[in-house]
Order: C-alpha cells, then structure tokens, then sequence
C-alpha cells in the first residue's frame, strides 16, 4: 500500500471514529437534568482524533456551572468504557454558550420532563417578567414569574396560573 492509499485509509477511519464519539457522547446526560444529553444541550463543540488520541471539546452553560466536573468525569468515564483510554477535555469559554446551541429534539426533551423550553432571545433587561412562557404541564399561556431563579441558576420559578402547577423554564442565553 502506498503512502496516499494509507492517508486515505487513516482519515476514512479517524472520520468513523469521530462519528463512533459523537454518537457515545449522545449517553451522557446533564446530572441536573437527566433528560438531556450533552449533545442536546449543546455543550460539545468538536470531537478531535488523532491516532489513538480523542480531545472532546466542552463549553459550559453558565462559566463556574457546577455540573461541568460532573459532566467532565461522564465523558471521560464512558469514553474508556468504550475502549478510549488517551482522553483529553477541553473547555471553551468563548463564544459563550448559547440556548441557540440545544437542538429542537432536547427542548421538545426539557418540555415532556417538565421544564419549559427556552424561548427566543429578542428581550429586553426585564424579559423574564414580560415573557409568555407556557405551561409545560397543561400548555397554557397564563404563566406567572414566581423568581428568576429556579432550582438552578440557569433556570427561573414560574407558576401556571390555570393549573397552578409550579414548574421551572431554562432561560435563554
């Protein structure tokens, strides 16, 4: 085999590679809302291979976020569950994470766990209060901000006016 024919072979199977990563990474969850992959939520920037090496580069919902040691210690851990063992994580503050980054899949996710989605990011300083956010519960519109912060930072109180149910929305960022 020549040279060309082993470059071709190589990049044809680190680009198999990849694609085996990016599928692993679907099985790991955020620890604060298990529902959600990381890949659902957007957090995984580029999957690298090289050789035997894998670098997963991660960005945080929130910088000092609390789960991304967590989420760190997952992906490395289901990685050499998978035969990975030359795992390096990066983390990558700028650009900072955006809600713009979960697909359509993990906010239809968030809404069936209880939690409502978030919502576009056309708001002024006060956009909580003025928001319109539907009940992930019963779907109604007559919602109510109870306090912006939830059960965690990067999620605000509402309650339902119409099923007085409580539940949290992700705010959008």
């Amino acid at each position: 085999m020549n040279t060309t024919s082993q470059h071709i072979t190589s990049s044809q199977a680190a680009k198999k590679t990849k694609k085996k990563l990016w599928e692993i990474l679907t099985t790991v969850t955020d620890p604060e809302i298990p529902v959600l992959s990381i890949i659902d939520l957007g957090i995984v920037q580029e999957v690298y291979v090289e050789n035997e090496n894998v670098e997963v580069t991660i960005t945080p919902t929130y910088s000092g976020c609390p789960a991304m040691d967590f989420i760190e210690i997952n992906i490395r851990k289901t990685l050499l569950e998978n035969g990975f063992d030359k795992i390096q994580i990066t983390h990558q503050l700028s650009p900072a994470w955006t809600t713009d980054w979960m697909t359509e899949e993990g906010k239809e996710k968030l809404k069936s766990y209880g939690i409502a989605p978030p919502i576009s990011k056309a708001f002024d300083l006060d956009y909580l209060s003025n928001l319109s956010v539907h009940c992930p519960h019963c779907n109604s519109i007559n919602t109510k901000l109870i306090s912006q912060f939830g059960s965690t930072a990067c999620k605000a109180l509402y309650q339902c006016e119409d099923c007085r149910e409580p539940f949290d929305y992700f705010k959008c960022h």
